[in-house]
């Protein structure tokens, strides 16, 4: 068992913040945070691209590029894979694990709305276990973040996905306790769910058994609501809404020169 594995523990979950800059990410370091994930809506917006398009393929890269030297272990958000051939997909994977990037999410969901039929994201899942068989494999299913079905349909895909070699299942949007239950126990692998602030808790997820508690694209949408609020105090002689790290502590993160 991998030490990024041995962190997913039903009933103690792990939370895992998702960043979409260097920053950040070294300050989770510094605080101790064992892993970090990336965040494919963060990532693209810091970019100007839309969430998930092919032209963020390259900004995902290179951010993974600059987290891995820092002492946490990272799993990057690849929406779809950026590509619809397996291969590609496959080839990508490896090349994020040549970085030491410990884990990847890949999701079924679509740019138009509509989820992969089963058989292909199957496909695709075990063309990216037989590449790289020590990374971690977050395979998400969309099915209640766009609403397009009963949890018969999110259990089916839950179940397919981890017969065709995923190590853990995503369901974000899942946050009714008996259907977070009935989908803990439909599979044997680690399930992960989005923390969905004023629905769900980390408490209450993990008495159902979840073993991952992601935070996907909050901390992005916290830091711009901070952002604008800092603009906003200043025009208005107001209190900053947040006490922030200094210049200097912010340096010390980065790389010497």
């Amino acid at each position: 068992m991998t030490p990024f594995v041995a962190l997913h523990v039903p009933g103690k979950p792990l939370l895992l913040p998702n960043v979409w800059e260097f920053g950040l990410a070294a300050a989770l370091a510094a605080d101790g945070c064992p892993a970090v994930g990336t965040t494919s809506l963060g990532v693209s917006a810091a970019h100007g691209f839309p969430d998930g398009a092919p032209g963020s393929r390259d900004v995902t890269v290179a951010l993974a590029r600059a987290l891995a030297p820092l002492e946490v272990m990272v799993s990057v958000d690849l929406a779809d894979g950026f590509s619809a051939d397996p291969a590609a997909v496959a080839d990508l994977v490896v090349e994020l694990a040549s970085m030491g990037v410990v884990g990847v999410n890949l999701e079924d969901g679509r740019a138009d709305g509509t989820l992969a039929p089963v058989d292909v994201q199957c496909r695709l899942i075990a063309a990216v276990r037989a590449a790289a068989p020590a990374v971690f494999l977050n395979a998400r299913t969309d099915t209640h973040w766009l609403g397009t079905g009963p949890l018969s349909a999110t259990l089916t895909r839950l179940r397919a996905y981890a017969d065709a070699g995923a190590d853990g299942v995503f369901v974000p949007g899942l946050a009714d306790p008996a259907e977070t239950a009935e989908s803990v126990a439909a599979v044997d692998v680690p399930l992960n769910v989005l923390f969905l602030p004023g629905r769900t808790t980390l408490a209450g997820l993990a008495s159902l058994g979840v073993a991952r508690v992601s935070l996907g694209s909050t901390p992005y949408r916290v830091a711009l609501a901070a952002a604008l609020a800092t603009v906003a105090a200043a025009r208005d002689g107001a209190p900053l809404p947040v006490t922030p790290p200094s210049y200097g502590e912010v340096a010390g993160l980065l790389p010497t020169p």
